[in-house]
């Protein structure tokens, strides 16, 4: 009997919320995970602590996803640790908010730079380095179909991450390598609650049927099925959000 070799997988901004869940989930199935991390090198390392826990191997790396030569350095890491990359799952991004007659050019521009720029450059390098049948799998967002007040950048970034994502799956034919969009409804993360009161979090979370926050893990089931057996899923958005739209 043979059994097929651990698929190794790149997780941007694994230190912490969905994109730790994420890691922390694909380690179930025994994947090799590279834990890229922005700022909290500690956080990162606790991430790799639970892969290597759950079942799975590790490696970190810090880095700005938005500048190039950083995201190559992390993809040359992976490949020297893991032999080749099979998987991106690119959660990292920025979530300021702020009503479009108010909010600063400058913030405008650091959430494009992150959220899309950022997207288009570990796309780029995903889509030269990912071996033949990977998986790139980037982050979206249900505030693109709900239109709240005060996500106008926010989910301006993430409608294009969305179109380049369609684009890309029909630009990679003939490698076997699906390229989706998950788009998770209100989440019960760090990024979520911050400059939230209580009342805004219990009216935003009453939104779905299901009546609540999602979580992490709930995101990182989506991710798993994306990354493993989801390959006949391509170029589409999966909108994880409880039925919230």
């Amino acid at each position: 009997m043979t059994t097929s070799p651990p698929r190794s997988v790149i997780v941007t901004g694994g230190s912490g919320g969905i994109g730790r869940a994420a890691a922390l989930r694909l380690a179930r199935d025994g994947a090799q995970v590279l834990v890229h991390y922005s700022g909290n090198r500690d956080a990162a390392r606790q991430t790799a602590d639970g892969v290597v826990n759950a079942g799975g191997t590790a490696v970190v790396f810090g880095g700005d996803v938005a500048e190039e030569g950083q995201m190559q350095e992390m993809f040359v890491e992976a490949d020297a640790a893991f032999g080749g990359v099979d998987v991106l799952v690119h959660t990292a991004g920025i979530m300021p908010l702020g009503p479009v007659a108010e909010m600063s050019l400058k913030t405008f521009d650091r959430i494009q730079r992150t959220n899309l720029r950022g997207t288009f450059i570990v796309d780029q390098l995903a889509a030269r380095h990912l071996r033949d049948g990977g998986a790139i799998i980037n982050f979206s967002t249900s505030v693109t179909r709900l239109q709240l007040p005060g996500y106008g950048a926010y989910a301006a970034s993430k409608g294009a991450v969305e179109a380049l994502t369609l684009i890309l799956a029909r630009e990679l034919r003939g490698r076997n390598i699906t390229v989706n969009a998950v788009a998770p409804g209100p989440t019960a993360t760090p990024l979520f609650f911050t400059g939230k009161s209580q009342e805004q979090i219990d009216a935003i979370a009453k939104l779905n049927p299901m009546e609540r926050l999602g979580t992490p893990e709930d995101i990182a089931e989506a991710v798993a099925f994306l990354a493993g057996p989801g390959r006949w899923i391509n170029g589409q958005v999966l909108y994880a959000n409880g039925g919230a739209a």
